[in-house]
């Protein structure tokens, strides 16, 4: 018998949906209960539940690598790259001038809201994972200057992030779904600011003034250079130096997803060499890249420091940040074993047949498959799929009432974000928060953003359909 057919059983969703359980509450105990770390543990429950789940045998590492090694393909670059730009920023002096100016510009009541305005801009055309790491070393100098917890000032800032990623185009999820329910993606978004910054505001803002009034987390100091360093590096550089360096990677990575919305339009053509030439510039890896280059340019080689000080400066970024990345990896692995094992797909076809409206049934599928598997992506393409069929070409639907279902299906796939999702680690480390304080923050300020969402997409729903 080949290794294919050691294990090669097939599960229903109650039995699987039972695996995942079991696995997600090992793997608290494990860290919670048992301190194990992180990384160790979710490799360990990757390869268990690989196991439960009936994966062939020969499929199990690849399965497990294929996971950790995708999730690093997206992650370590923007992890690493945006480290060494913010220990650029912090020792130079670069991130206390900005936060000078946000200060005197908005006061010291005001830089949070400051900080996440400036967050809901970057995040339009920067993915989460990415913003969030350019904006931290900005985020960590504005809370040591004012005081109080880390969380008061960091949480409404991720959370802009986060709306943003999966509200409004052109972010690969809403994007996605909108061709597979031929919706137009003008109207996503316009409609999706409309669900966007509502949410935030409620989630982000009110519910972030909660927890950093509940949970004092120290400020992290993750990006900190030495002493010497700090004293060697400074240099004090001009505020539009600084500016220049965060708005560099914004403009590089909007000007590729434009170019891929007007490709998908059919403005232009995304073969022609200019095209693919401004894409490949505007590829966030490439274009934090440039912008750590210019850097390294502008704060280091223009202002005479040594190169040796420099490369010193640009190393010592990488060593806090491994963990991160590990830990990141890792739980990109559990979520593709829990991907691989099926769940997300047994789950949906079970409550395909559930009978809800449309729009209910969309969130609900999005939702469960979400929390049962991590990504969102796939929540979200896995849901317009299912309701596909129901929806392209039904004149019962005008397209608004359309748009309003995209909206929906994306709240459901951003739900309660956990164990199994990349992107809560990348939050638990980046924020020095522990895995049960994660849960209560993130976990539960996720399902709000998700709850948020689907109200107001199914008023915008409602609306629509009366007015029509």
């Amino acid at each position: 018998m080949t290794d294919e057919l050691v294990m090669n059983w097939t599960l229903g969703a109650p039995a699987l949906l039972a695996i995942a359980a079991g696995a997600i509450l090992l793997l608290l105990l494990l860290i919670i209960k048992w301190r194990i770390h992180a990384f160790v543990a979710l490799v360990v429950i990757s390869l268990l539940t690989a196991v439960a789940t009936g994966i062939p045998v020969g499929s199990i590492v690849p399965t497990l690598t294929g996971g950790f090694g995708g999730t690093l393909a997206s992650v370590a670059l923007l992890v690493g790259l945006g480290a060494m730009l913010g220990r650029m920023l912090e020792t130079s002096g670069g991130a206390e001038i900005l936060t000078n100016a946000l200060i005197s510009k908005f006061g010291e009541k005001r830089a949070p809201l400051a900080l996440s305005v400036a967050s809901l801009l970057f995040g339009f055309p920067i993915f989460f994972d990415a913003g969030l790491v350019v904006m931290l070393p900005i985020i960590f100098t504005v809370a040591r200057r004012l005081g109080g917890s880390f969380l008061g000032y960091a949480f409404p800032a991720a959370t802009a992030f986060s709306v943003m990623h999966i509200f409004v185009p052109p972010h690969p999820g809403p994007v996605a779904a909108s061709g597979l329910l031929e919706a137009n993606v003008g109207l996503v978004l316009l409609l999706g600011l409309v669900v966007a910054l509502p949410t935030w505001y409620f989630v982000g803002h009110l519910f972030g003034k909660y927890v950093g009034r509940k949970y004092n987390i120290a400020i992290p100091d993750i990006l900190d250079g030495s002493e010497q360093e700090q004293h060697d590096f400074a240099s004090t550089p001009s505020l539009r130096t600084v500016v220049t360096l965060l708005l560099l990677p914004l403009i590089l990575i909007f000007m590729n997803t434009g170019l891929n919305a007007l490709a998908t339009a059919g403005i232009v053509d995304k073969n022609e060499t200019w095209v693919q030439i401004l894409r490949l510039l505007g590829e966030t890896p490439i274009a934090l890249l440039i912008t750590v280059l210019l850097a390294m340019y502008l704060l280091g080689y223009k202002q005479n420091k040594d190169k040796t000080l420099i490369e010193a400066v640009t190393d010592s970024a990488l060593g806090p940040v491994c963990s991160i990345i590990l830990i990141t990896g890792a739980g990109g692995m559990f979520g593709a074993v829990l991907r691989a094992s099926g769940i997300g797909d047994a789950v949906a076809s079970s409550l395909e047949a559930v009978g809800l409206p449309i729009i209910v049934a969309g969130f609900i599928i999005a939702a469960v498959v979400r929390v049962a598997q991590g990504s969102a992506t796939v929540a979200l393409t896995t849901a317009a799929a299912i309701v596909q069929p129901v929806v392209v070409g039904n004149a019962d639907f005008n397209s608004i009432e359309v748009v309003a279902i995209v909206l929906a299906l994306a709240a459901g796939s951003v739900f309660a974000g956990h164990v199994n999702d990349s992107g809560f680690w990348l939050v638990s480390r980046f924020f020095g928060m522990d895995v049960k304080t994660t849960l209560k923050v993130w976990t539960v300020g996720q399902a709000l953003v998700g709850i948020c969402g689907f109200i107001i997409a199914l008023g915008i729903f409602a609306v629509a359909g009366a007015v029509a």
